[in-house]
This record gives structure tokens, C-alpha cells and sequence, in this order.
């Protein structure tokens, strides 16, 4: 092969490796409508992790978009509709998940006449109107309402879906802008729903993790990674090796939105890190 057509052809490989690493997409799984996760317009915190995700990859991100309703992993993940989901429990043992970039705790969000409540063991509980964040009618629901159960607080608990109303704009809010309304005296919510819009209610709300966090058998705090497919191993190494490198700026992002955090679990507590 002459010396002319050898460059030819390492141009060529030199273009197609360029194109190639050019084209190169991040494919996210998200909902597009669940503040302050993620939406449509890229507004949630997750939105944000996974631009900052995108760009040190020197990649595109693109988007598959449906409602994390019952059936979400199966239908995007699992079907090789995207490759990463942004937000799901580090114990989630259907994927292959990352190091845990936060960890968050179910909180009460209380008006300033309630903001001493911090327990689920306190006796004022049994005197307030209660709202707790529900599942559904399946037989499952979330820690703090089975607790709620377990302690006899019962007749004094308004149930607010977790889902929300999907006709509205942010459907997470409603149970929060109870509180606020008064409505409801106190509210039970998973930390970052409760912490991201206490804080844009005017007046501001009270924000405070549910004690105690080790419920027997009803964890109120969980560690939240990455997903991706558990066949996915080197993605879910590059993926792991960006979070070390950008946990000072994800954390930036999570203080903006004003989610909770707690002290990551150890080994003695049951949970793995």
C-alpha cells in the first residue's frame, strides 16, 4: 500500500475515532414532571447531577422521560431505554448501583407554633392533625405512616399520596403546602420533597429528620447512587470514579435545593455504605 493511501487511511480511522468519541451520549431515565428531582425543562437537582455528569464526560446528554410510577425500571433501564438512572436507593438490589452520593432521612415539616417536634415518640403527636406521605393501596406503604400505626397515631393522620396530583405542575408539594395552608399541623415527607419546598414557602417552614432513624425494620434514612443495569460493571466503575471527583460540586447542588442530609450509615448500623 502506497504511503499515500496508508495516510488516507489513518485520517480516516482518525476521523471515525474522533466522531466516535464526539457522539458519545449519557442516556438518563427520568421523570419528567417530579420536583425536585427532575422535569422536562432540566429545573431538579437530578437534572443538574446529570448535566454536571454529562460535561466530564464530554458527552450528550440525552433523556427518556416517564413518570417513576410502578414499572419505571423495567420499562426504561431494563428495557435499554437509557443507561443510567440518577436517583434510586444504594440497597436496590435489582441494579447495579453506585457509591451513594448523599444520604437522606424522612423529615416533619412544622409552622413555627410546631417546630419543637422531633420525634415520632413525642406525646404532642397524638394531639396534632398529622400528614404522612402514602404509597397506595397495596399493602405497602412508607416508613413513617407504618410507624404512625405502630404507635397508635391513627385517627388524627390525613394520608397525602406520594405520587401527588400529576395534573399539577410540582406534585410532591401538595403535602408541604399543607402545612403551610394549615391544613395539616405537621407533616411527615421523604427529606428532599420536605426540605426543597419548606424552603420556598413564604414564611419558610421548619425542617427536621424524623427520629429515631432505626426504626426496627422501617428504615427512616436511605443512601441514594446511581443505577444502572448490574451487567453495566465498567460504566458503573466510570460512574463511581466521577462522583469521588465531583462530590464537592453535587454536594453544591443538593445545598442549593435545600436537601437534607445525614451522616452516612456505617457497617454496625446494618446498612451498607
Amino acid at each position: 500500500m502506497s504511503s499515500r493511501c496508508l495516510s488516507a487511511t489513518a485520517a480516516l480511522l482518525l476521523c471515525l475515532c474522533a466522531s466516535k468519541l464526539e457522539s458519545r451520549e449519557l442516556k438518563v431515565c427520568a421523570d419528567p414532571n417530579n420536583m425536585p428531582f427532575s422535569n422536562e425543562r432540566g429545573e431538579g437537582f437530578e437534572n443538574r447531577i446529570a448535566e454536571l455528569l454529562a460535561r466530564e464526560l464530554n458527552a450528550t446528554l440525552a433523556y427518556t422521560w416517564r413518570a417513576q410510577r410502578r414499572g419505571f425500571l423495567r420499562e426504561t433501564l431494563n428495557a435499554g431505554r437509557c443507561d443510567v438512572v440518577i436517583g434510586v436507593p444504594t440497597e436496590l438490589e435489582s441494579l447495579g448501583t453506585t457509591r451513594p452520593y448523599y444520604r437522606s432521612a424522612y423529615v416533619f415539616v412544622t409552622r413555627d407554633d410546631a417546630a419543637s417536634v422531633a420525634s415520632l415518640d413525642d406525646p404532642s403527636l397524638r394531639n396534632m392533625l398529622v400528614g404522612v406521605q402514602l404509597v397506595g393501596d397495596d399493602g405497602w406503604n412508607t416508613p413513617p405512616a407504618h410507624a404512625l400505626t405502630r404507635r397508635g397515631i391513627v385517627d388524627n393522620v390525613r394520608g397525602y399520596t406520594l405520587y401527588g396530583d400529576y395534573r399539577e405542575p410540582s406534585p410532591n408539594a401538595t403535602i408541604v403546602s399543607a402545612v403551610a395552608h394549615g391544613e395539616i399541623d405537621i407533616a411527615l415527607a421523604w427529606g428532599p420533597t420536605g426540605g426543597y419546598f419548606a424552603a420556598r414557602e413564604q414564611p419558610r417552614l421548619h425542617v427536621r429528620a424524623v427520629k429515631p432513624l432505626d426504626e426496627p425494620g422501617l428504615p427512616m434514612a436511605w443512601h441514594i447512587s446511581l443505577g444502572v443495569r448490574k451487567r453495566d460493571k465498567a460504566l458503573r466503575a466510570e460512574m463511581d470514579t466521577l462522583l469521588a471527583r465531583l462530590a464537592p460540586q453535587i454536594d453544591a447542588i443538593l445545598s442549593e435545593y435545600d436537601i437534607p442530609r445525614v451522616p452516612p450509615a456505617t457497617r454496625s448500623a446494618g446498612v451498607e455504605p
